[in-house]
């Protein structure tokens, strides 16, 4: 997985773009609903991927920063009688989640799901895809934690998500998000969108420090070794 191609580019790309502002989480997403799905069509194998891994036992699902709701296109036309909850700070991706999907058992949420309340063995599983290579492990953790307490006895969470190569690369991008941070100054509990993504290693011990009894690397598919495929176990 370590490539000192990989740090060296991403080094470039972040010396390229070193003075451009840093953007609210939410604000960023608004701004790029017209083209957003065009942009994340490259993941449509890990789409197809994560719905093929959810049990068809499943009832009840919660998806974090669900946006305009590309993996549930998919788990939805596996099972189409799935009842989900979608959280999403950003109102335009969830109006365009509501446009696709308004037929559907499905509660949208608008909301930050650091703070708003899950509930206690609410969930069958909770899936995230793409949101949480902003937060550092610590911060990461906490929403593990809550993620893990609102899983039935058993319940699964699947992550798919960006994955540093190497330690190089974590460390590289939180000194330069840091750098920005302060430039910016940006409160430190504010979101921002810059892509700060945890080695392997580490995001599969936020989960185990989560208490979530069994966390395995599902795998990644060819031709992509920077996105994981991740499952917890409660």
């Amino acid at each position: 997985m370590i490539s000192d191609n990989d740090y060296l580019s991403l080094k470039q790309w972040l010396e390229e773009t070193r003075d451009v502002p840093l953007e609210a989480m939410d604000a960023f997403f608004n701004a790029r609903i017209g083209d957003y799905e065009e942009h994340m069509s490259q993941w449509a194998a890990h789409y197809r991927w994560m719905a093929e891994l959810i049990p068809d036992s499943t009832k009840t699902l919660l998806d974090i920063g669900c946006g305009t709701g590309l993996e549930l296109d998919t788990i939805f036309a596996r099972l189409p009688d799935l009842q989900v909850t979608g959280i999403d700070m950003a109102e335009e991706m969830l109006s365009k989640l509501r446009e696709k999907h308004g037929n559907r058992n499905l509660t949208l949420i608008r909301d930050d799901y650091f703070r708003h309340p899950f509930g206690e063995s609410v969930y069958d599983g909770v899936i995230s895809f793409e949101t949480l290579h902003h937060f550092p492990a610590e911060t990461k953790t906490r929403l593990l934690e809550k993620i893990c307490r609102a899983l039935k006895p058993g319940g699964f969470y699947l992550e798919c998500d960006y994955i540093a190569s190497s330690q190089a690369i974590e460390d590289l991008v939180f000194t330069e998000a840091a750098r920005r941070r302060e430039r910016d100054r940006i409160p430190p509990d504010t979101f921002v969108h810059f892509d700060t993504p945890l080695t392997l290693e580490h995001e599969m011990d936020a989960m185990r420090d989560a208490g979530f009894s069994t966390v395995e690397l599902v795998g990644f598919l060819p031709d992509d070794n920077h996105t994981a495929m991740i499952r917890g176990i409660k």
